[in-house]
């Protein structure tokens, strides 16, 4: 493990798949511990596609690829290429395994920087191609909430009027179902989550917070690049994923075609394509 540190925070960060693993500050854990009879993720980057693709695969150029839900980075070893008390970089670079599933040569930075009580995550992306690079990526990170979810608010800086996309398996159908009107709060339920996550295509804001309503205790994500954002809860799970994502699940009508798909993200040849989200305990 990778730790950071200043005298408000202490953070946690696995190698493999870069991934946070712990943010605790004021004496309290704010990242799920991954439980592995719930779900054993704490906060997985997902790269190079948001989601499910449909029957896993894609074609790009006339050929056809497969790749598992929410990529490959997750299990990858990122090389530790830079650190200090508060800031680590790590790397990834393609590998023959990658070339199967995802055909470009690329070099992915994930940039950690905690400063005070915030922690700002930057994915730097290095497409080493010539050709256009397509692709997705986000996070997916998990927030305890010992108390139970239903404890909880999320909570936007402006009033929003949301519907989530239901889900058919790992794909959004065209049908939607309401969850707040003309209001900044999302009061939890578990009853939300029967069918997987809530998949928002239209919120205006670009920060959530999540604060249980007894205590106060908070935790803001601001995440200004990111245009789809997702809760999701597994039921008997003590935490709530905030997940904003530049990219989102294949529909249920996909026709394989990567260049056509809803959210995917494209990277001219030897360009660089770069996003931040920053986590901020609030106290």
């Amino acid at each position: 493990m990778v730790e950071l540190k200043n005298p408000e925070a202490v953070v946690r960060i696995d190698p493999v798949g870069a991934e946070l693993k712990s943010f605790v500050s004021g004496g309290r854990e704010y990242i799920w511990q991954a439980n592995p009879e719930v779900w054993d993720g704490a906060c997985p980057l997902i790269f190079p596609i948001c989601g499910g693709l449909k029957d896993d695969k894609y074609i790009l150029n006339g050929k056809e690829y497969h790749l598992m839900k929410h990529g490959f980075a997750r299990f990858k070893t990122f090389a530790l290429e830079q650190s200090s008390d508060t800031t680590a970089v790590f790397v990834l670079h393609e590998d023959e395994e990658t070339l199967g599933m995802f055909p470009y040569a690329f070099t992915l930075k994930v940039e950690y920087t905690l400063n005070g009580k915030a922690l700002t995550i930057g994915y730097r992306l290095e497409n080493n191609n010539e050709n256009t690079m397509y692709f997705s990526i986000g996070s997916h990170e998990g927030y305890s909430t010992p108390e139970g979810v239903e404890n909880y608010d999320v909570i936007f800086p402006q009033n929003e009027t949301l519907k989530a996309y239901l889900l058919d398996g790992n794909l959004l159908e065209d049908h939607t179902v309401p969850i707040i009107k003309d209001s900044p709060v999302i009061a939890l339920y578990d009853k939300y989550f029967t069918v997987d996550a809530l998949v928002f295509k239209d919120l205006k804001s670009r920060s959530a917070t999540l604060r249980n309503r007894t205590t106060g205790k908070a935790v803001r994500v601001d995440f200004p690049g990111a245009d789809y954002f997702l809760l999701w809860h597994k039921h008997g799970g003590g935490y709530i994923c905030l997940e904003p994502w530049c990219g989102v699940q294949d529909s249920v009508h996909s026709d394989y075609d990567i260049t056509k798909k809803e959210g995917i993200q494209t990277l001219s040849g030897k360009e660089t394509f770069y996003r931040e989200h920053t986590i901020t305990v609030l106290e």
